[in-house]
């Protein structure tokens, strides 16, 4: 089934959803708070997320849009507010859907299996990714370069996943460290700087003679096919 967060403060509606969807087959883990939760969100990634809205540290509909910012992971809101405002704000805030309490352990599970279908639908991510001679296989995690296999930490690996994905796009740091590295808060770019480094290096490359890699300067950095090579496919 799917991996669910649930984000809920009242202490006998939390358990009782967890067990509900327990029993369902789903793998489930929740938080009390909105920024506990977020921060479950960051480091577990989770398949989908019931947020209430009503949490005691911060708004639901705030752990929404700053959980928007770093993540597309779908969204129901599990919420006793069953005005036309809130459904509506929500919604635009990103929610995929909206459940008003109560409701029974069967109904969210419906919920929940009808959004990840939506979901899975849209999702038409590539196993494999090519940029030039580079060949990035993201199923079996294994990197090749004009055939030979490139060795790389999981970091490196995931460092240049998300670039291959955006070939010939300038990534900015800001967005490595949130979609690699995982901190929505801020990191250090030192930390970017020196696996790029280690990845150049395994890619015969280097900062001032590059092939693939190139650092935009006060931007971020760019992967690309050499100009003798094809640009990129995705299969």
């Amino acid at each position: 089934m799917a991996e669910v967060l649930i984000i809920e403060d009242d202490d006998r509606i939390r358990p009782l959803l967890v067990r509900g969807l327990r029993e369902a087959g789903h793998t489930v883990t929740s938080a009390p708070t909105g920024m506990a939760g977020l921060q479950l969100a960051v480091d577990s990634s989770p398949d989908l997320v019931v947020l209430d809205l009503g949490l005691p540290d911060v708004d639901g509909t705030q752990v929404l849009s700053m959980l928007r910012g770093v993540s597309a992971v779908p969204v129901i809101i599990a919420s006793a507010r069953a005005d036309d405002p809130s459904l509506v704000g929500a919604l635009d805030a990103g929610a995929d859907d909206y459940v008003v309490k109560p409701f029974t352990s069967a109904q969210l599970d419906a919920r929940v299996r009808a959004v990840l279908r939506r979901t899975d639908a849209g999702r038409t991510r590539p196993t494999t990714l090519t940029v030039g001679g580079l060949s990035v296989d993201l199923s079996g995690r294994r990197v090749h370069l004009d055939g030979t296999e490139v060795e790389l930490t999981p970091r490196e690996f995931d460092l240049l996943a998300h670039l291959a994905e955006r070939p010939g796009e300038v990534v900015t740091k800001r967005d490595l460290l949130v979609e690699v590295w995982r901190q929505p808060w801020g990191g250090s770019d030192k930390t970017v700087d020196v696996h790029l480094s280690w990845l150049r290096r395994k890619l015969g490359e280097t900062a001032a003679d590059p092939r693939y890699l190139t650092t935009v300067r006060g931007v971020g950095v760019r992967l690309a096919a050499p100009p003798d090579l094809p640009s990129s496919q995705a299969d």
